[in-house]
């Protein structure tokens, strides 16, 4: 699935980034990010939230009063379709992104994934818990494996998994390291703390939040338009990092995750198509 046409009523956020002033390009990046997030799940937001988010744009309104007029037009009015949740979804969470990738914070703990899901899914899901890790095991059908399923993290090992990947990654020292190289590492990093998939929802978005705040802690200048323009390549990469069968000769692969940060981190232009990590094109072709 590649980026949708766009509709009527969606931002030209390339031309705040190449015209309006420092303030105004760096929110409007951040809001293409956020926006660009729901394709994780194929959601759209809704007119609204992007008459909202040019409003915070262009100084109208904080980022805060934005959250609130939100919060506020779903208060009165209430989804009876299947789109309408969807919309709310995708609105309420891409304010709570925006917000959270300004905040010139960051903790390098498990805890901070709990956080992000938290902020970004409270009154949300119905049956998912937000800030909680889940308490069952979970499979999901993907795509890009043929029907196939990730081994995720059993639920009564997340916090031990979650502490361990963590602690392998403060660990390890990046100084004698090409710039390729850290990202190769990265990548596998946030593979891995993806595949434990901690959550019942919600997983990819609260990875990719972490991951840009992590990847800004360390001193990369984020590029975050792969987000916005690929973010289901991204999860389908992440997907392909972790899945092995051996009798079809399919392993654990990372090379489109690296594509993908690659582009995002040291301005490549490496072409990101969901096709190509068809496990089902891959064997064809071979």
């Amino acid at each position: 699935m590649e980026k949708s046409n766009p509709t009527p009523f969606e931002i030209d956020f390339d031309s705040y980034i190449r015209q309006s002033e420092p303030g105004k390009q760096e929110n409007g990046r951040l809001w293409q990010t956020a926006i660009g997030l729901q394709q994780v799940d194929g959601l759209t937001p809704s007119k609204y939230l992007y008459e909202t988010a040019r409003r915070n744009i262009d100084g109208e309104i904080t980022i805060e009063e934005a959250k609130q007029l939100i919060d506020s037009y779903y208060e009165t009015h209430q989804g009876r379709t299947e789109d309408e949740n969807d919309a709310k979804e995708a609105d309420k969470v891409s304010v709570r992104i925006r917000e959270i990738l300004a905040e010139k914070t960051f903790s390098f703990t498990p805890d901070l994934l709990l956080s992000i899901h938290k902020r970004l899914f409270s009154d949300v899901f119905l049956k998912v818990k937000a800030g909680r890790f889940r308490d069952y095991n979970i499979s999901k059908h993907e795509w890009v494996l043929n029907g196939e399923t990730v081994l995720y993290a059993n639920a009564d090992m997340i916090r031990q998994t979650l502490e361990y990947d963590f602690g392998q990654e403060k660990a390890f020292d990046y100084s004698g390291l090409s710039k390729e190289d850290a990202v190769k590492h990265l990548a596998r990093f946030v593979a891995n703390i993806w595949q434990v998939h901690p959550f019942g929802e919600g997983n990819t978005r609260t990875t990719a939040v972490f991951t840009i705040k992590y990847l800004n802690s360390l001193g990369f200048e984020v590029n975050n338009e792969p987000f916005e323009k690929h973010s289901w390549y991204f999860r389908n990469a992440l997907v392909r990092a972790n899945y092995t069968n051996m009798t079809k000769g399919i392993y654990m692969n990372t090379e489109y995750l690296e594509k993908f940060f690659r582009n995002m981190l040291l301005g490549e232009k490496n072409e990101l198509k969901n096709q190509d990590l068809d496990v089902l094109n891959r064997s064809i072709a071979e």
